[in-house]
């Protein structure tokens, strides 16, 4: 069966012009020929890679795109890992969240991610390991991943028990495709300890060994609560390695949450915006449409003053319309009918109108919740609901420049972000417009700055973006605190300094080493470049402080540490750091 596959492979890899069609007719064909089921992608996959070690087959990228499962996966330029933390007693009483027992608050056992927690107990390691398996069975590349831990709110998680979660995934991160710690390369880990004295195994010591690892966590998100954002919180993050925080503000009206029993305030989320952006971090807000006391127009009111109050101004968003499950509190208020849940064609006119209003700097990365619909009493449960929004924006936009086209007018595809939706009819969010496995031509590739007010502090977004295509390449947010001398208390790194809270190129995912469309043509370096400028030649107003920025320093991800020291950058107090 194997040398069948692989001389199978060896065919296809002669083939000019490999379609998916051509792909699929082939596969029917070997089948019948031999006698044996339809082989399966992961299958070829594993063929291919064995080639490629024997060195039968040179590397075909047609055809590793066509093998690919689920190509989308690491189309963002990096290879997502979900894992989950085991159930704790959460703090909240929010009504609307499902409770079901023996799972994380507001989890159900039948959500893809838990369900992989469930079979590996909730044990990190195993956890990690699943999903690198997975991945590398259907061609993705996972030598660059960003670790996302859910489970509710991480803060209210044992200390304890948050060391050892965060260890535990970098050492399965660090370990994998090792048969047995006892084969690890122990010069290395002699180097390591005599540059850096940690006590092996501890999490230092395992957190350094992942910045020269073979799948290295180039970003790790925990989520948690606005009321739980503290300077000493935020200390405790840092020091995992965290990078963007995950914060469920659902609201941002007082009265919205006090009825939903959220057990936090409009005043605790500006006050958790501010902190974590002057300390660097990333912010993705989860949104609630439809709870109790909320109206469509109202909804629509909040996601418009999210980015007119520049108290407010998420990086991300993660949208997640209000759904009933019959273990939520909520439940008994739709039986009482004290709630009623939107229409279908409610929620898809909100959801329509709040994606032609997203500025062009935000991210919307999720449209809905991933609950099966068997578990949904009430509300969407159309799992594709994003695709058919998608589908009716983008014949609305075709409509408006059919009948715009007589007239000679063409519509600003970089609205400024004083106006940002001038006659938009599709969304401009960042992942409606990433660019991933499409083509480009360098003539039509510009550099795109875009400032805005947020959180006492400006906000410079720079980008390259193929202004043809509407396509952004890669992007750098830019953070230039009011405040000169400002500093958490806990983080006097920050004194002084500019900071550089995301660095992203987009496009298919490329191992480190190999050069892609998109991804290692240097984007990122000049992207830095630009920032450096611009901060160098800062000049304060008339009432700011004579002197200017003195250092720019960079939350980095753990396994991206080396790029910035290839850039002149040092690691100082969890920081990358450059002084000017």
């Amino acid at each position: 069966m194997n040398i069948t596959l692989e001389k199978f492979i060896l065919k296809l890899a002669r083939q000019k012009n490999l379609t998916r069609a051509i792909l699929s007719s082939s596969k029917r064909r070997l089948a019948a020929n031999f006698g044996i089921s339809l082989p399966t992608n992961a299958e070829l996959i594993q063929a291919y890679h064995k080639l490629l070690k024997k060195k039968k087959i040179v590397k075909n990228i047609q055809l590793e795109r066509l093998l690919k499962k689920r190509e989308i996966r690491t189309l963002s330029g990096v290879a997502p890992i979900a894992v989950l933390t085991k159930p704790y007693p959460c703090p909240g009483k929010c009504i609307y969240c499902p409770n079901e027992k023996d799972m994380p608050k507001s989890y159900l056992s039948n959500e893809p991610a838990v369900m992989r927690a469930i079979l590996n107990k909730f044990d990190p390691y195993k956890q990690v390991q699943m999903r690198l398996r997975a991945l590398e069975a259907n061609g993705h590349p996972t030598d660059k991943c960003e670790l996302i831990v859910m489970g509710g709110t991480w803060s209210c998680l044992p200390m304890v028990y948050q060391t050892n979660f965060i260890k535990r995934c970098f050492q399965a991160f660090n370990e994998f495709g090792k048969k047995t710690r006892k084969q690890e390369n122990k010069k290395q880990e002699t180097r390591l300890r005599n540059s850096y004295p940690f006590v092996k195994n501890s999490l230092p010591f395992v957190l350094k060994k992942n910045e020269k690892a073979k799948h290295r966590v180039v970003g790790l998100t925990l989520e948690t609560r606005p009321d739980y954002i503290t300077q000493e919180e935020i200390l405790r993050m840092r020091s995992l390695g965290c990078t963007r925080i995950e914060i469920g503000v659902q609201s941002i009206y007082d009265d919205i949450l006090k009825l939903n029993k959220r057990g936090c305030t409009r005043q605790q989320i500006i006050d958790a915006t501010r902190l974590l952006k002057d300390a660097g971090f990333k912010i993705t807000y989860h949104l609630m449409p439809n709870l109790p006391g909320a109206t469509p127009a109202r909804d629509f009111k909040m996601f418009k003053e999210l980015f007119s109050d520049p108290a407010f101004q998420p990086d991300q968003l993660k949208i997640y319309p209000c759904v009933i499950t019959r273990d939520a509190k909520i439940y008994s208020w739709l039986k009482s009918k004290k709630y009623k849940p939107y229409s279908e064609k409610q929620l898809t006119n909100l959801l329509i109108n709040i994606k032609k209003n997203i500025p062009p700097y935000v991210r919307i990365t999720r449209l809905i919740r991933d609950i099966p619909s068997e578990s949904i009493i009430a509300g969407n449960k159309i799992s594709n609901l994003r695709q058919i929004i998608q589908q009716k924006m983008q014949a609305t936009a075709q409509t408006t420049q059919s009948n715009t086209k007589s007239k000679k007018c063409i519509r600003d595809p970089l609205p400024s972000v004083s106006n940002p939706r001038q006659s938009v009819s599709v969304c401009q969010c960042i992942r409606c417009r990433e660019i991933r496995g499409s083509d480009y031509k360098m003539k039509d590739v510009k550099l795109i700055k875009r400032e805005y007010q947020a959180s006492q502090g400006k906000e410079i977004f720079l980008s390259y973006e193929d202004v043809k295509q509407d396509k952004v390449i890669a992007f750098l947010r830019l953070r230039l605190p009011q405040l000169l001398n400002y500093s958490i208390t806990q983080l006097p790194t920050l004194k002084n300094a500019a900071i550089i809270r995301e660095v992203h190129t987009y496009g298919t995912m490329i191992p480190v080493g190999q050069l892609g469309k998109v991804q290692h043509r240097g984007f990122g370096k000049k992207l830095m470049a630009e920032a450096e400028k611009i901060v160098k030649n800062f000049e304060p107003g008339r009432k700011a402080k004579k002197a200017g920025y003195k250092k720019i320093a960079v939350i980095s991800g753990i396994g991206v540490r080396d790029y910035y020291r290839k850039l002149g950058y040092n690691l100082e107090n969890e920081y990358m750091v450059k002084s000017f």
